[in-house]
């Protein structure tokens, strides 16, 4: 670890020598960093190259040599990580992508798993030879990648905001991914990896700091960060709460305050996680409205009243006796405790369990499948669907306009219109900024993050560092939304295939085939939404047919493996199938952390 370090430092020093004593005008510090991308891409280019293809390219090269090159790999791609997510973030799904094939949300195209993910799963825990050729076509791919990084930073003009901002994102990244073996599930050297990254911050701030007391600070903290990970890298009996609390959220604090100090010009666009969040768990660190459909759908007060009215009225359906509260209930987290509610009018369950709305504004794709991508959306989809609702949004929206209180109500949320009737997609609006407004981070666990250490109990904490660890829990929920938003960008939504059974007691899997019903690539097959554990406590039943009535009860099927685990053949389950080996004690104490999850 340390050397390789030292060889990042002598390069960067390498690099500022030659600007500064070349007799040229004094480049940017976007312009040096560009230069230091080049030069670490160009390292990380040959020793793909020169070394590890020639040796993977040997019958006799042996597997603890392939998997230590590999592991030197993964450490020169950690130093250009926060700028080639943040920049190239289309290469970068082929250079260490998960391994699992990829739907662009919008155009539906599939990308195949590509890089160093993939690699990990041909080299550890056993080197699997047959796998020769395709280990050499991906390190051909990397190679690929890395020409493109050098084609992208060679010809970018970076700019000081984007430097911030991506030094941010990689901070949270490390907090929310790298930490928790998002990316190193078999080698688990996540701290080692962290410890780099931010090494590599540290050097890229550089270019900034100063002797004022805001760059010494962050400084610092980095070195006394990446300390905590060199003495603490063991994998299970990582203190991940400590580590966030006490290095983590101030290196991002003091990230953001050095910006401000430097007067650093930003440029704003629209995100799930505000620009100026100076940690993850800020109490308006996301904004509700980042995935409205456009500038005019964003939530006003007026929007969220007229949309609490209309979720709690029948009007929408089409027999008049059903309302979306029907089945989104206050008093139960906005579900409605059924293992499934029934077709409108009928006795006949609908095809699957009502999820909670709390948080719903939080993700950027709805339902189990993720058809939808808006609110709105979600909206028109219950209202028209003939087992749910029954409905139709035209005749809603005329039924509406009869009533003179609703007229008014309308005019007043959409006051810019002259009104002569009431839009189907006002109506939708309204329902989906109520909708938003449900958005509360505010649980027990959230207040320690900000610094109450009362907050949780002992036992909750270890919890929470085996939901992050051992458990893997976090590696599909992730931090902080506890959802399958994708930090630290919040831009995809994933899915999985855990393998539910039909029953507690069966040994076949639910025939519910999920999002392949809406993109047919057959490792969508029982592909479910991951869905939020925030307020869990609150929603049973649980998984997307309610099988399980309990928490201990999705323990213990998580601990088996998933469905694999419980002997159902599925020959694209996502979700680990080795056993957790989780004790009844740890089991019970990641549950305490779920019920800390629950909103106040």
């Amino acid at each position: 670890m340390k050397k390789v370090v030292f060889i990042g430092v002598v390069l960067i020093a390498v690099i500022s020598y030659a600007f500064f004593s070349s007799g040229e005008e004094k480049p940017t510090p976007g312009k040096a960093i560009a230069q230091v991308l080049l030069a670490q891409v160009d390292d990380f280019s040959g020793f793909l190259k020169d070394r590890f293809q020639v040796a993977a390219e040997s019958n006799s090269s042996n597997e603890k040599q392939l998997q230590q090159l590999f592991l030197q790999a993964r450490l020169r791609y950690k130093k250009i990580e926060w700028a080639a997510e943040y920049f190239d973030a289309a290469t970068t799904r082929s250079v260490n992508g998960a391994p699992v094939p990829e739907v662009e949300m919008g155009s539906g195209q599939v990308f195949e798993p590509a890089g160093l993910q993939m690699m990990e799963g041909y080299l550890f825990p056993r080197y699997d030879a047959s796998k020769q050729k395709d280990l050499v076509k991906q390190l051909k791919t990397l190679q690929y990648g890395c020409n493109k990084y050098k084609t992208y930073f060679g010809n970018i003009d970076i700019l000081d905001g984007q430097v911030f901002d991506a030094a941010r994102l990689e901070v949270f990244r490390i907090l929310t991914l790298s930490i928790a073996g998002f990316d190193d599930p078999l080698t688990q050297k996540s701290m080692t990896e962290s410890a780099t990254s931010l090494e590599s911050l540290k050097s890229v701030l550089k270019f900034y700091a100063g002797n004022d007391e805001a760059s010494k600070k962050l400084t610092s903290q980095i070195s006394a960060a990446v300390a905590y990970l060199e003495t603490h890298t063991g994998f299970d009996n990582f203190n991940r709460a400590e580590f966030i609390t006490r290095y983590g959220n101030p290196i991002s604090r003091s990230i953001s305050d050095l910006e401000q100090h430097l007067k650093i010009h930003v440029i704003r666009y629209n995100r799930l996680l505000r620009q100026d969040a100076k940690t993850l768990f800020d109490t308006n660190a996301f904004d509700v409205n980042a995935y409205a459909p456009n500038a005019d759908a964003v939530s006003t007060p007026q929007k969220v009243m007229l949309g609490k009215m209309l979720f709690s009225d029948p009007v929408l359906s089409g027999t008049g006796t059903r309302s979306c509260r029907s089945c989104h209930q206050p008093q139960k987290a906005f579900t409605d405790g059924l293992i499934k509610n029934t077709v409108i009018g009928g006795k006949q369950p609908l095809k699957r369990n009502t999820p909670t709305l709390l948080n719903a504004g939080l993700q950027p794709s709805q339902f189990y499948d993720l058809r939808a991508t808006t609110l709105e959306d979600q909206v028109s989809n219950v209202v028209q669907n003939p087992d749910e609702m029954h409905g139709s949004m035209a005749r809603a929206a005329k039924r509406l306009w009869q009533n003179k209180i609703y007229r008014e109500k309308f005019a007043s949320a959409y006051p810019s219109k002259k009104r002569t009737t009431i839009d189907t997609l006002e109506v939708m609006n309204a329902i989906g900024s109520y909708v938003r407004s449900l958005t509360a981070l505010n649980s027990r666990f959230d207040a320690y993050m900000r610094g109450d250490n009362t907050a949780m109990t002992k036992d909750e904490l270890h919890g929470f560092n085996l939901f992050m660890g051992k458990a893997k829990c976090g590696t599909c929920h992730y931090m902080p939304l506890f959802n399958g938003n994708l930090p630290p960008r919040f831009m995809k939504m994933e899915s999985e295939v855990i393998g539910v059974p039909q029953s507690v007691t069966s040994h076949t899997i639910d025939d519910d085939l999920g999002r392949f019903n809406i993109v047919q690539t057959p490792s969508f097959k029982h592909a479910f939404k991951v869905t939020t554990v925030r307020n869990a406590s609150r929603t049973a039943p649980y998984m997307h047919n309610g099988v399980y009535k309990t928490l201990d009860q999705v323990m213990d099927f998580y601990n088996k493996g998933g469905g694999t685990g419980l002997g159902i053949k599925i020959d694209n389950q996502t979700l680990p199938f080795d056993k957790l080996n989780l004790s009844a004690k740890e089991s019970k104490d990641i549950i305490a952390f779920i019920k800390s999850l629950d909103s106040r």
